[in-house]
């Protein structure tokens, strides 16, 4: 097998590792475009491209992760990873541990991390590299990566609810949450929000987005049910699509474009919080991009003219 077959073959692993580690869909795709470019430029071929390709993207990913954090720093608003609608690394025997991991809460979480702390945990819980090639993925010794995830599991452990809810579960409750949301049902909202559910935009200063978080169930279902009924009469439509795997839909203007992501976590049998995505700087790997300051101006107008 030639060098691009092999890389071609390996490609959905090194997106997936790189996206866990850097939560944003461009960046991931550039690091995995670069550790073609230094693979292919290698004069000799490693025993194990997996361990060498896997090694050069996470250690990429762990250089372009410590100058976000400055960016991120500076951001405007509350920041959410790029939403991921397919991820393209299938492994059915940790199919459950993957679509946990890449969840929208599981990558708030590792915001908190080290890059070190984070690469770490990528490797290691998720995709179960041994501790051998985790070290030489980072540049530190095995010893030095045990207490590195020790450290990384106590933050993560510590904050992440489980999704306890099965598949079927959670698309069934989706699929009620989104068909209220339609009908601009605030009792029916209402019913399959949790108490303390939270709503977060992230439009990055780009967009329109909330001022602040909306927080509780009648405050969230009030709001929701209001918009969707005054979007639908500007011809805005959605369809359900699971999102970082977990429930979610693509929201998109009358020409097909992308306006926004919305992205649920569901707990315990009722919708924990709910992310929206708008900032057109995460959305352009969707597809066209809506101009969302234009969607925003004709909302206006509905808005004065309806009584």
């Amino acid at each position: 097998m030639g060098k691009v077959e092999e890389f071609e073959d390996l490609r959905p692993l090194l997106f997936s590792i790189a996206y866990r580690i850097l939560g944003s869909v461009g960046e991931a795709e550039d690091a995995v475009q670069e550790t073609w470019i230094r693979y292919d430029a290698s004069p000799t071929r490693p025993v194990s491209a997996k361990a060498f390709l896997s090694a050069t993207v996470t250690r990429i990913a762990i250089d372009v992760l410590r100058s976000a954090r400055v960016r991120r720093e500076e951001y405007v608003g509350a920041w959410l990873p790029e939403p991921l609608l397919d991820d393209p690394y299938e492994d059915p025997a940790r199919a459950a541990e993957l679509a946990d991991s890449v969840s929208m809460a599981a990558l708030l979480l590792l915001e908190r991390l080290s890059p070190l702390e984070r690469s770490v945990f990528v490797l290691r819980e998720v995709f179960a590299f041994g501790f051998d090639e985790v070290a030489a993925a980072v540049g530190r010794s095995e010893t030095a990566c045990r207490q590195l995830l020790v450290r990384a599991r106590r933050h993560m452990h510590a904050g992440r609810p489980r999704f306890a809810a099965d598949r079927q579960e959670r698309q069934e409750l989706a699929s009620r949450f989104f068909e209220a949301l339609e009908r601009g049902d605030m009792d029916g909202l209402r019913s399959l929000l949790s108490d303390d559910v939270r709503l977060v935009g992230d439009g990055g200063g780009k967009a329109p987005q909330l001022a602040k978080v909306v927080a509780g169930a009648e405050n969230v279902a009030r709001l929701l049910a209001a918009l969707c009924p005054l979007l639908a009469r500007i011809d805005v439509t959605f369809a359900p699509h699971e999102v970082n795997g977990q429930p979610g839909a693509v929201f998109r203007d009358r020409d097909g474009k992308v306006l926004h992501v919305l992205a649920l976590d569901v707990l315990d049998g009722r919708i924990r919080t709910v992310r929206s995505v708008i900032n057109p700087d995460k959305l352009g790997h969707l597809g066209p991009v809506a101009d969302v300051w234009a969607v925003d101006r004709e909302l206006r107008r509905v808005r004065r003219r309806t009584p």
